[in-house]
């Protein structure tokens, strides 16, 4: 089977500018804002001190009202819990992500799983918090996420580590998630540099940058597929929807190796044996993406 992929570049970028749509493009135009170092936490005691901070970056207040509001229920329902991912949510503006489709752009903080075209959508904050705080991201480590999607997945795991690459398998949605990337950067979000992009069919990994510390995995599939688990560092782990379709369940692996060198792995579901259906992880053969991965 022929598998062919791009990594982000000057030409990549060239063309992911021409093919994001107008409403994206506007919406960045818009007055830039103050990048972050590693060092900047934004307040976390009033939600007025808060929009007072984002307000001095550069952000919008009324995204940023709405995102503490999201950040307070996140917390209230135990999807985010640690100090890093709740700075990482904090600083992570979904609406530039949903600016895609003008339907969903004032609906970004909502519950819900959102429409961005293509077949695909915008998993939910609660869904996106859980699923990145699971992975207990370090600085230093390196992180794989299969399914691209809207961007705003790697966009929170850009605000963990320095090491984030994502894969995609459609690529007009590619290019597109790409030149919302390089918008971002230009608008002064400038984490979002830590994040390598790739259109390939995301089941075969990303060989050449593995191993990888973490792999979050966010379109759904009936097993784990065998590359992902080879490319997780012994001690890692991944998080990833399996199950027939429409009824996966999330799942957390950790890898180990003992000392004769044989690896096992133990798995826990995050939710509990709750069913949180997923888009399915689809197929590329050629240039056409034919059916699923499912067996």
């Amino acid at each position: 089977m022929k598998r062919r992929g791009f990594v982000s570049g000057s030409a990549a970028l060239a063309a992911a500018t021409l093919a994001t749509p107008a409403i994206v493009r506007s919406a960045f135009a818009a007055a830039s804002v103050k990048p972050i170092g590693w060092d900047i936490t934004p307040p976390t005691d009033s939600r007025e001190n808060f929009i007072a901070w984002g307000r001095t970056r550069g952000e919008d207040p009324v995204f940023l009202g709405e995102r503490w509001d999201r950040f307070q229920a996140l917390v209230k329902n135990k999807d985010i819990w640690s100090p890093a991912t709740i700075r990482a949510f904090l600083l992570t503006p979904r609406e530039e992500f949903a600016a895609v489709n003008p339907a969903i752009h004032k609906r970004a903080y909502e519950h819900n799983f959102l429409d961005i075209g293509y077949g695909v959508t915008m998993s939910g904050p609660h869904l996106q918090g859980r699923m990145t705080n699971v992975l207990d991201i370090q600085r230093t480590d390196k992180v794989l996420e299969i399914g691209t999607g809207s961007g705003c997945q790697s966009g929170y795991i850009a605000n963990l580590t320095e090491n984030s690459y994502t894969i995609e398998i459609i690529k007009p949605l590619a290019d597109r998630t790409r030149g919302v990337y390089d918008k971002a950067i230009e608008k002064g979000y400038t984490e979002f540099q830590h994040i390598h992009t790739k259109q390939a069919d995301g089941y075969y990994g990303w060989e050449e940058a593995a191993p990888f510390d973490k792999i979050i995995v966010t379109c759904g599939i009936d097993h784990v597929p065998p590359p992902l688990l080879q490319q997780l560092k012994s001690g890692g782990v991944m998080v990833i929807p399996v199950g027939p379709p429409g009824a996966q369940r999330v799942i957390k692996i950790a890898k180990t190796q003992g000392a004769d060198g044989s690896i096992t792995t133990s798995r826990e579901d995050i939710y509990g044996g709750k069913i949180v259906p997923f888009v399915p992880f689809t197929k590329l053969e050629g240039d056409k993406i034919v059916g699923s991965h499912n067996r």
